[in-house]
């Protein structure tokens, strides 16, 4: 059996730490996909984890298509879609996570790699991370629509036709992501924002997640009124009742997640 180029910890209370390691470069290989679709499936259901923290091992985030495995596969039918498949849910795994995923760019997030980036609910990034889509120079297409959902049409289109890679800073300055630190202090900034969203009730932050993905798409007009009824659901909540009665006595709330 091979071993796990995914790995899960929990870091602290509420708190999960995800590591792509798939050495040399946390290739986007179909054993990476898989393991990434099982590992946010499993985190959904876990009762102590209320946020999940993904990043890359070494000096890589994932530099996307593992082309060493395509090359050496040797084409059987259905791969084609198989594979296409195994992508598509490794990353939608991660926008349908129960919990919120914080996205922590350690190095290069190319083609493949980008389109986890971009599946994940907020970013940050090092000085050395970086965004692109190499897809052009390599033989491949792909990426584009995941990058669409960070990127303004003209700097989408220059990546996709030219390879260009988009660094922290620069990220930082469009916008992409919320902050751009040195690299030694990636790790504490990911864990001081997971651990603010993991004080918040984890009724409130799963329905927010889930009103923001299904509203993502929808007009203005279906947008609120679907988060009005997301409003009058999480109301129902003994976690919405706690946290009302805090701000009347002026005192941090004590959520249970019911």
């Amino acid at each position: 059996m091979n071993a796990q180029v995914v790995k899960t910890e929990l870091v602290e209370d509420g708190v999960a730490l995800v590591t792509l390691a798939n050495p040399p470069v946390n290739a986007h290989s179909q054993q990476l996909l898989s393991e990434v679709a099982s590992t946010f499936d499993q985190l959904s259901d876990r009762a102590d984890v209320r946020v999940a923290i993904l990043t890359g091992e070494g000096k890589c985030f994932c530099a996307g298509a593992d082309i060493k495995e395509r090359m050496a596969a040797v084409p059987e039918p259905g791969d084609h879609w198989q594979n296409s498949r195994r992508a598509r849910e490794a990353y939608h795994s991660i926008m349908e996570c129960q919990v919120p995923v914080i996205g922590a760019l350690n190095g290069v997030a190319l083609g493949g790699g980008l389109a986890l980036a971009a599946s994940c609910d907020i970013l940050l990034a090092s000085e050395l991370g970086c965004l692109g889509l190499p897809e052009i120079n390599v033989g491949l297409l792909g990426g584009g629509r995941h990058a669409q959902r960070l990127f303004s049409h003209s700097k989408l289109r220059r990546m996709m036709l030219t390879g260009l890679r988009v660094f922290g800073p620069e990220l930082y300055r469009l916008g992409v992501v919320e902050e751009c630190v040195p690299a030694d202090e990636l790790a504490e900034t990911a864990l001081d924002l997971a651990r603010e969203i993991a004080e918040k009730s984890p009724v409130a932050i799963k329905l927010a997640k889930q009103g923001l993905n299904q509203i993502e798409e929808m007009s203005l007009r279906d947008g609120y009124r679907h988060e009005q009824n997301l409003t009058a659901e999480v109301r129902k909540s003994a976690d919405s009742k706690e946290a009302m009665q805090a701000f009347v006595e002026k005192r941090k709330p004590v959520f249970t997640g019911n």
